[in-house]
C-alpha cells in the first residue's frame, strides 16, 4: 500500500531522478540509500531545522541542518550531489532549498548542522534564496510541505564543477543534452514540516 508520504516522495524526488534519467540501480550491488538520525523518512522534521529570519514569520526555527547518511554509491562513484527541494513551495512552482555538489567520495555523511554553512565538504551551488548552504523550511500554517532530499553518485571529480551553480545548471552539468550521463545513481528521502500552531 503506497501512504501519501511515499507517494509524495515518488512525485518530489521522481522529477530530480528522472531529470539526471536514474532509476536506481539493477545490479547486484548494496542498495544506495539515504537516511537521517534528525527525522524519519516520511514523518515531521523538528522545529529547529527551519529556518531562521525575523523578517519572515513563518520562519521559526534555528536553521540547523539534519543529520544525512548514505550508503557507499555504486561502482564509479567519484563525488555526490545533494539537492534539497520543497515541490510545494511558491505555490507549486517549487523552492530550491539547497544545491551542494562536489562532495568527495569518501564523505558519506553530514553531521546536524554541518551543512548550514559552507564547508570543505561540497561546494555551494545557489538555492532560490540565493545561498550555497542549507537553508531550512519557511512553511506556513496549513498542510505540511513535503522536503525531499534527494542524493546524487555521479563520476564527476569533486573539484570539477564551479561554486554558485543553480539546481537547474547543475542537472544540465550531470546530465549534458545529447551527452552522457554523469549519475550513477541516486537516494532520496522526505521530510515533512509546516509552522506549529501557536
Amino acid at each position: 500500500m503506497m501512504t501519501k508520504s511515499m507517494g509524495s516522495l515518488l512525485v518530489g524526488a521522481g522529477m530530480v531522478l528522472a531529470s539526471v534519467g536514474v532509476a536506481g540501480t539493477a545490479n547486484a550491488q548494496a542498495v544506495f540509500e539515504l537516511k537521517s538520525t534528525t527525522f524519519k523518512d516520511g514523518e515531521m522534521m523538528p522545529k529547529k531545522v527551519a529556518n531562521k529570519n525575523p523578517s519572515n514569520p513563518n520562519c521559526v526555527g534555528e536553521n540547523v541542518s539534519p543529520q544525512l547518511s548514505w550508503t557507499a554509491g555504486p561502482a564509479g562513484t567519484k563525488s555526490y550531489a545533494m539537492l534539497m527541494e520543497d515541490p510545494e513551495g511558491r505555490g507549486g512552482a517549487g523552492v530550491h532549498h539547497w544545491v551542494a555538489y562536489g562532495i568527495p567520495a569518501e564523505v558519506t555523511s553530514f553531521a546536524e548542522g554541518e551543512v548550514s554553512k559552507e564547508s570543505p565538504k561540497y561546494v555551494g551551488g545557489k538555492s532560490t534564496q540565493g545561498v550555497g548552504f542549507y537553508s531550512g523550511p519557511c512553511t506556513p500554517p496549513g498542510s505540511p510541505h513535503h522536503y525531499t532530499f534527494v542524493v546524487v553518485a555521479t563520476d564527476l571529480d569533486a573539484k570539477e564543477l564551479p561554486p554558485g551553480l543553480t539546481r537547474e545548471e547543475f542537472l544540465a552539468k550531470l546530465v549534458p543534452q545529447g551527452g552522457t550521463s554523469h549519475a550513477k545513481g541516486s537516494a532520496g528521502l522526505v521530510g515533512l514540516f509546516v509552522k506549529p500552531k501557536e
